[in-house]
């Protein structure tokens, strides 16, 4: 049984799609679990990159700062920010980035939007993503592109082609848990994510040690 680490994932989604597939699967956050799992870690999942991840770790840092979307916030704050806030968020959130792209972990996967470049600027080790993806291509009726950064993992192939293009995320209504749904990740993708990787032999390094 292969251990895999989540990170920044208090929805259990990718989680449970491992733990289906019979692996020693955990998830962490800053947050407490949605679905009140006992295989939740409640903390920073940096302090946890250390406990013998053997089979891989899928992380989904904030993209808010990162994402091409929010570069106009570095020149021209929103109300209550400053300047100085909106960069050092953008340290912030580019130091997180890095520290899971260069986790030791033989295997990685980070999950984020197309990034601006001055957060590639700030990220240790930078690589162009290996993918993008959409919803649609893994079941689900809608459009969200998703990017993949992957470390010894190959590209994700879709599993169920559907119909339907349209854009949920930007048509969530105001509200406190706004944010909640628009960064939710989807079902699909992490079942083929658990079923794709899930039975990868182990690498060569992990063989001869």
């Amino acid at each position: 049984m292969a251990r895999v680490l989540v990170a920044c994932e208090y929805s259990g989604i990718v989680r449970n799609a491992f733990l289906a597939k019979g692996h020693d699967a955990f998830s962490c956050d800053l947050l407490p679990s949605e679905d009140g799992s006992n295989r939740h870690i409640m903390g920073d999942a940096r302090d946890y990159l250390g406990d013998g991840w053997d089979l891989l770790m899928v992380a989904h840092p904030p993209c808010t700062r990162l994402c091409n979307s929010g570069v106009r916030w570095l020149s021209k704050p929103p109300n209550g920010k400053t300047l100085e806030q909106m960069w050092a968020d953008l340290d912030e959130g580019a130091s997180l980035f890095s520290d899971f792209w260069n986790a030791d972990i033989e295997r990685v996967a980070v999950e984020n939007p197309v990034m601006h470049k001055h957060a590639k600027q700030r990220i240790r080790g930078y690589e162009d993503f290996a993918q993008s993806i959409q919803p649609w291509q893994f079941g689900h009726g809608e459009t969200k592109r998703t990017c993949l950064w992957l470390k010894n993992l190959p590209n994700l192939k879709p599993t169920n082609i559907v119909d339907g293009r349209e854009n949920r995320v930007h048509k969530q209504a105001p509200g406190p848990n706004r944010w909640k749904e628009r960064s939710r990740f989807f079902t699909g993708i992490a079942e083929a994510m658990a079923n794709q990787w899930g039975d990868l032999l182990p690498l060569e390094s992990e063989v001869t040690a």
